[in-house]
């Protein structure tokens, strides 16, 4: 990879891992699926009318919408208005990548190997300390509602690959036209029309700041560097940058909400960190031992 590839891969991983710390300042502020709902309209508006629409069918555009970006942030933000904390989210969202083994083996028949399933087993250990630690510093409604997220994440990335080749900058800018109305929906049956317009009307600059960040820069800046990458190298080659995210996720939210975990929790965060190690590069180490042949 390249100096400026690497710089840019960098960049991708700094915007998402500081965006757990955005969406903590801009829940206080806003309400949650009001956030997801302005978040969206943002990110589509006036995007769309200068991103071609991506070729593939309305029904796979409307599942990965409803899946990726209506599910996946809907879970995410109540989840951290309940008191998950950001450090913590941005680590236990990433079970996404193990739900999207177990999906794929559902939905698309792919086979687990065994560094899948030891890189599962050893991630499954420290997102159950993480969750047996409820009421340290976390709710375990929290916890359980960023694991929903994490399986709609996943969900979402099954619709990609059902999907096919597809431009991702485009999938994006599209699919974020799904949501907005159903947030706005579920805003108004869940969060009610005065608290709306307390929130719109009383909205600060933080929370501006937050809905502009998680609009431009988690979405639309962080895909479109991140398809950038995906479409000049390949993706063993990009994928393992996103182990960095919540690295970044855990410190940032120490620095600026100064979020502590307990020593459970930090054994726990390892014990995903290197379940999601061994997710990514065993496959890759077993072959060099000789363990596995080449697929």
């Amino acid at each position: 990879m390249s100096p400026k590839d690497l710089i840019l891969a960098l960049i991708v991983v700094l915007a998402w891992g500081v965006n757990f710390v955005v969406i903590k300042v801009g829940l206080h502020g806003v309400p949650p699926m009001l956030l997801g709902a302005l978040r969206f309209t943002l990110a589509a508006i006036p995007t769309v009318f200068f991103v071609k629409r991506p070729q593939l069918p309305l029904r796979w555009l409307l599942a990965y919408g409803i899946t990726i970006s209506l599910g996946q942030f809907a879970f995410l933000f109540t989840a951290m208005a309940v008191g998950m904390p950001a450090g913590l989210a941005s680590l236990v969202l990433q079970a996404q990548a193990f739900f999207t083994l177990i999906f794929a083996g559902m939905f698309l028949n792919e086979r687990f190997r065994a560094p899948n399933l030891l890189g599962l087993a050893i991630a499954a250990g420290g997102l159950a300390v993480i969750g047996m630690q409820g009421g340290h510093a976390m709710t375990v409604a929290g916890f359980v509602l960023t694991l929903c997220a994490a399986a709609m994440w996943a969900l979402g990335n099954i619709v990609t690959k059902k999907a096919g080749k597809v431009d991702l900058v485009g999938l994006v800018v599209w699919g974020s036209l799904i949501p907005p109305l159903p947030f706005f929906a579920l805003s108004w049956l869940l969060e009610g029309p005065q608290r709306i317009e307390a929130a719109l009307t009383g909205i600060g600059a933080t929370s501006i700041f937050a809905i502009i960040y998680l609009a431009f820069v988690a979405t639309m800046l962080g895909y479109s560097l991140w398809s950038r990458l995906l479409s000049r190298y390949p993706a063993s080659q990009v994928a393992p940058f996103s182990l960095l995210v919540p690295i970044v996720g855990l410190a940032s939210a120490s620095v600026f909400l100064h979020e502590d975990l307990s020593g459970a929790q930090i054994v726990g965060a390892v014990l995903v960190m290197g379940g999601l190690a061994v997710n990514v590069f065993g496959g890759r180490i077993a072959q060099r031992l000789g363990i596995t042949k080449n697929a």
